[in-house]
Parts: C-alpha cells; structure tokens; sequence
C-alpha cells in the first residue's frame, strides 16, 4: 500500500473526508554524509535528503481544532488551536504535531483548523530523521492549508524551535534545513552560521548506502544536550563565539589549560568542520578516492574525541570499510546508536549488505538493515 493511499484511507476512515477535500503533503528523511555535531557550533554540513518520506493527508476542518490520526501506530490526537498548546501526557509523536501548531503562530503564520493522516516510512530508530520528515511535512500542511506562504529555510527554523523549546531537544537545525530544501540528485554543503547553502552533485553511478544497526537511539534521554554544553564550555573557553571560529592552532595553545574531556570535544568539531569543506570538494571534482580518509577519520574522531559512537556501530562501519569497492563508511548521526552510511559504486550495494548480512549478527548479536538510497527533493505539495 502506497503512503499516499494510506494516509487517504485513514482520513475518511476516521473523519469521514470527501477524497475530492483532501491534499497531501510529504516530506523526506536525510543522511548526513559528512559534519556531525557542527550545525549547533555554527558550522557546516553536508546531509543529502533520501528517498524514504512522511506523507501528510490534510482537509480542512472549519472550526479551530486539530484532529490527527497516526496511522502507523494507530493512535489519534486532538488539540484547539485557540487555547494554549501544552504537550501530549503520553504520545510522543503528537508533540511535534502540536510544537508545529505552537510554534508556528509565533512565527507569524498561525494555522486554521484541519483534519490529518500522517503515515512515512522513514526508518524511526535509525538516526535518518523521521522528525525532522514529519515536522517539514506538517508545516507544509498547515501553510499550505491556511493560504500562507512557505519559506523553506523559515519553516526549517521552526521545526527545529519545536525540538528545541516544545520536544526538548536541542539539536541544530540541519536535518530541518535539508528536509525542506533538499535536490534531486545532489548533497547541500549547508553554512549553519548564515544558513547559506550550495547544491553538491553526486554522480548516478555512486550509491548512497545507509545501513541501520538496530541499536535506537534516545536523543531526549541521552548525552546529547551535555555534547552542546561541553562545546559551549569550549567555546568560552577559547574565547570565540563557537567553535567554527576555532582551529586547531589556537586548540593546541590552549590544551594545557583545558578539561581533557572540553578539548577532545572541541577537537572533533573543529577538525571535522575542516572535513566537511573537503568532503564536498572531493565529491564535486569526482575524487572518489579522497573520500575513504577523510569518512574514516571522521568516526574515529566521533569514536576517540566526542565518544558518541558504540561498539555495535564500531563493528558495523569497520565491516562496511573492508567491503571492495567501497569509497569510505562512518556513522553518521546525532550518535549513540542508528546508522552508518557508506558511499560507493551503484553496484557495490549487494556486496555491502551481504557482508553486514554475515558478519554483523554473528559480531554483535543484532539485526542490520542495509538501504540503498537516492538523493531526493525536499519538502512539498504533492501534485
């Protein structure tokens, strides 16, 4: 079954909406290919929206409430739009719903009230965004729906004012950036500081494999947020706004006065800043080959200096790395646990996951899912 007929059915199931009254919305996950942890210490990104998407179904409802049927886990919500918009007791999923609604208002565009069905299959506990899918989705929905316009880097930075203020947390706002202004067929090297960005090609014949090592994350729950307030506290210390003011000369200079644990942080952001710029040079000249150091210095600085990989994501980047053919594999992600991504020829993919297939659940004791992914457009109406 199609998302789109999915989220249709649901509607009419539970709302009882003329099919000829509904617009659908979608909007896709991403990968970072390289720059974790850079976006929230004004750095730069390089993520690539993929083919895996949230779909909206929306009416409109003439009144001012919300009414929302999740469709993959069969749960509903509602919430009036002219009362003040507190979190869901119990529903996680419904708090990106109503800190969109919440949020939105205050940014100038409120929503009118409408009927939904959301339904995606972008992968939930792999580190590939599927909030970021469905915040994207839904702005669209409430704009779109209310005859309001939509500015993609705007509506990015509300979604990620509704992780940061309403979810709780405190990403930066790269993975919203790319979800609403993704390109077919190219990465986008994203300036967080300015959020100016400039469209990467990559070429047809190089595949996109991202491979979920069924380890879920919990970024509310984890050490997360103490990772921003370590670079904080490193960015103090060194005297600059963030540390994409840094390098790693003045770092050096300032070793013996630091907590080691504030300097190793500081290292991989300003280091894996440098790697970001390289990364997307080498993919724009076609330099394949220049990918493989930098995408393995990259997890042995997120391993070593900002320790938020875990032994199963270890084992699993190690496997993908000694696959022939392969360009270069790292994690990628906000970290502990998720997924791992590795650029290579189109038709390395069934060798890539042949080997996690073998190797990995004999390793570790878990199940990997290996995807083979596409750059995709971002957010918008499906017409």
């Amino acid at each position: 079954m199609s998302l789109q007929y999915a989220v249709q059915t649901a509607l009419r199931a539970h709302f009882a909406v003329n099919p000829a009254a509904i617009q659908y919305f979608s909007a896709p996950g991403r990968v970072n290919l390289m720059g974790e942890h850079t976006d929230y210490n004004d750095g730069f990104v390089l993520p690539v929206a993929i083919n895996f998407r949230t779909v909206v179904a929306a009416a409109a409802g003439h009144d001012t409430l919300i009414r929302i049927v999740a469709v993959d886990k069969n749960q509903t919500d509602e919430f009036d739009l002219s009362r003040t918009i507190t979190p869901h007791p119990t529903q996680s999923w419904s708090n990106y719903v109503r800190g969109m609604a919440r949020v939105l208002p205050a940014d100038g565009h409120p929503p009118a009230g409408m009927r939904l069905a959301v339904s995606g299959d972008v992968p939930t506990s792999g580190g590939l965004s599927s909030s970021a899918s469905f915040e994207m989705a839904l702005g669209h929905a409430f704009l779109q729906m209310s005859g309001l316009p939509v500015d993609g880097v705007a509506l990015a930075l509300s979604g990620q004012k509704t992780e940061n203020d309403f979810v709780g947390v405190q990403c930066g706002v790269m993975d919203q950036f790319i979800s609403a202004l993704g390109q077919k067929d190219h990465a986008l090297l994203i300036d967080c500081r300015d959020l100016s960005s400039r469209p990467i090609p990559i070429s047809p014949q190089t595949a996109v494999i991202v491979v979920d090592s069924g380890v879920q994350r919990g970024l509310v729950d984890s050490e997360y947020n103490a990772r921003r307030q370590q670079c904080e506290a490193a960015a103090a210390h060194l005297g600059v706004k963030a540390l994409r003011d840094a390098d790693e000369k003045m770092l050096a200079a300032q070793q013996h006065a630091m907590n080691p644990v504030i300097y190793r942080r500081a290292r991989h952001v300003i280091t894996e800043n440098a790697r970001v710029l390289q990364t997307a040079k080498a993919l724009a000249g076609g330099d394949m080959q220049a990918l493989g150091p930098l995408m393995a210095a990259s997890h042995r600085s997120m391993r070593n200096d900002f320790e938020i990989t875990t032994p199963a994501i270890d084992t699993l980047v190690e496997i993908m790395q000694n696959v022939p053919g392969v360009y270069g594999a790292r994690m990628t992600g906000g970290g502990f646990g998720g997924s791992c991504i590795a650029l290579a020829p189109v038709d390395i993919f069934a060798g890539v996951k042949a080997a996690v297939d073998k190797f990995y659940t004999r390793a570790t004791g878990r199940r990997a899912t290996a995807y083979l992914c596409r750059a995709s457009a971002g957010a918008g109406k499906i017409r």
